[in-house]
């Protein structure tokens, strides 16, 4: 892999510093690196700056790198995680933020990167979700795709909506909740946990759907093949219309009797993965860091 793009806000001082540490050591073994052009001016301007780097297009960079290294917290990773799926190329993480469970490198492990040009590394490929939304006359209206979650709720507005769950169109359960999470085990770690769920290794093939501070005492996460279409109608009727946020970005009006299908992608992150470590380490070594 010698043509590698850096990803990260140069916009913070912080980040920037860490993206040209990578970017010249990188430089040391002849890799040619890609830079947003809309970030040309903050690089150029650094005192750190040795040259050498290539500014590209945001959507040129994404097509002309073979590995996106991205420097940042999950979100970030996550936002060039899903622009790399699209093109089938895989990415790596360097942690800048808090828990970081996508990213596999820490600042202080760069010697590592050597392992990339080497050859010497593996991909953990991550299922993802195809999402789209159905309105009341059966005519798609929206349509993307998740690797973390897909939730419904009634925006910044904390108020109990009516949901039904379907699996195969026979329903499952009616939800009285603040709102669903449909997440897939990579999301497991991420809003879900934090919602009561429970945390899922990668490796199941599984969809897990939590629900939001419900309204109940018998509602409980349930956990269905990632095979199964599931579908979440909106039915609530004091609401004018809910809110569907995918991986914590994208946005989606729902009206009243609007339905959600989710469904499994034919698209799949591929991570590198440079260290000798499993899922339940990583794991392990966020919680004893945040506990």
């Amino acid at each position: 892999m010698k043509k590698i793009a850096i990803v990260t806000n140069f916009n913070i001082s912080d980040k920037a510093n860490a993206a040209l540490k990578v970017t010249n050591y990188l430089l040391k073994f002849g890799c040619k690196i890609l830079v947003s052009q809309y970030s040309k001016e903050k690089v150029l301007a650094m005192k750190n700056y040795r040259g050498n780097i290539y500014f590209l297009p945001i959507e040129k960079l994404y097509d002309e790198a073979d590995l996106v290294i991205a420097l940042g917290g999950d979100g970030t990773i996550l936002d060039c995680a899903k622009k790399m799926a699209r093109r089938g190329k895989p990415i790596l993480g360097i942690n800048l933020g808090h828990l970081g469970y996508m990213a596999e490198l820490e600042m202080d492990e760069l010697a590592a990167l050597s392992k990339i040009i080497d050859g010497d590394y593996t991909i953990d490929e991550r299922a993802m979700m195809d999402i789209e939304v159905i309105n009341r006359e059966g005519n798609v209206k929206y349509k993307s795709f998740a690797l973390n979650d897909a939730v419904i709720s009634n925006g910044s507005v904390s108020k109990i909506i009516n949901l039904e769950l379907y699996a195969e169109d026979s329903l499952v359960t009616s939800y009285r909740a603040d709102g669903l999470i449909v997440s897939t085990p990579t999301g497991s770690t991420a809003y879900a946990m934090s919602a009561g769920g429970s945390i899922a290794d990668p490796k199941v093939k599984c969809k897990l759907v939590t629900p939001i501070c419900p309204h109940s005492f018998i509602a409980r996460q349930l956990i269905f093949s990632d095979e199964t279409n599931l579908k979440i109608k909106n039915v609530s009727v004091r609401e004018k219309s809910l809110m569907l946020t995918l991986d914590g970005k994208t946005n989606c009006e729902l009206f009243k009797d609007d339905v959600v299908s989710i469904t499994k992608s034919e698209l799949t992150v591929q991570l590198v993965r440079v260290k000798d470590c499993s899922f339940y380490d990583i794991l392990s070594q966020k919680m004893k860091n945040n506990y």
